[in-house]
């Protein structure tokens, strides 16, 4: 059975325990992924998202009102089978972390900027032993070699599912770091979104800001929120 048939046929979607985690049954038939996988994940609270999601659609279905199952389908299809170059892709934000790169000026932009990231960066060096170098300007430093294999390790030591919700924190973020402070609990995720957006804020203070921009940030912000949500379930 396709997890993603045209229209409902079930009545009921029910969580079922099954050896490695828990999964989603629609009248008795378990879900599967778009690519066949069996769709099982490691936590109950996490798999009551799901049949919620299920549950609630009506007539055709529309996964962009599904978007845990979607997270679970992304881990299970593909996280799991490319693991190695989805963490290699993901470490490589440290040497061009977004936290890095300052402005030359103004000056209450200079100031935002360093309010807001020095306490980041020496986060990093303290809690994930990776001593990051600020820069003034976008042309590319690199950083030290052992900074880099250390935060390589702590992507790599991530499981399918927290790497999921690692991968949206640190695209949408633009910030490695950002994305550990989330999944470690530094501060409240939408404060950390707000410390990811200190350029675009500003931007929108001296400008001001078109619909079409405030929609999309909006959206980059629920997904953000949404994949510490993913991340937070898969844990308990």
């Amino acid at each position: 059975m396709s997890g993603w048939a045209a229209r409902r046929f079930w009545k009921e979607a029910c969580v079922v325990g099954v050896p490695g985690g828990y999964t989603v049954h629609l009248d008795g038939r378990p879900l599967r992924t778009p690519a066949k996988v069996a769709l099982i994940v490691p936590t109950r609270a996490l798999a009551e998202v799901i049949a919620a999601e299920w549950q609630t659609q009506e007539g055709r279905i529309d996964p962009d009102t599904m978007p845990f199952t979607r997270s679970a389908n992304a881990a299970l299809d593909k996280v799991a089978v490319q693991k190695a170059e989805v963490v290699q892709m993901l470490a490589a934000y440290g040497d061009s972390d977004l936290i890095c790169y300052r402005a030359q000026s103004p000056a209450e932009l200079v100031a935002r900027q360093a309010e807001a990231w020095d306490p980041l960066l020496n986060w990093a060096e303290s809690a994930l032993a990776a001593r990051l170098s600020s820069v003034v300007g976008v042309v590319h430093v690199p950083q030290r070699a052992e900074a880099l294999e250390n935060l390589h390790a702590r992507v790599a030591a991530l499981d399918i599912w927290a790497l999921t919700a690692f991968h949206d924190l640190v695209s949408l973020s633009g910030s490695l770091v950002i994305g550990f402070a989330v999944l470690e609990g530094l501060h409240a995720p939408e404060d950390l979104w707000r410390l990811s957006r200190i350029d675009e804020t500003w931007q929108e203070e001296q400008w001001g800001s078109d619909e079409e921009a405030r929609c999309m940030a909006l959206r980059k912000e629920s997904d953000f929120l949404h994949a510490k949500r993913f991340h937070d379930l898969s844990r308990l």
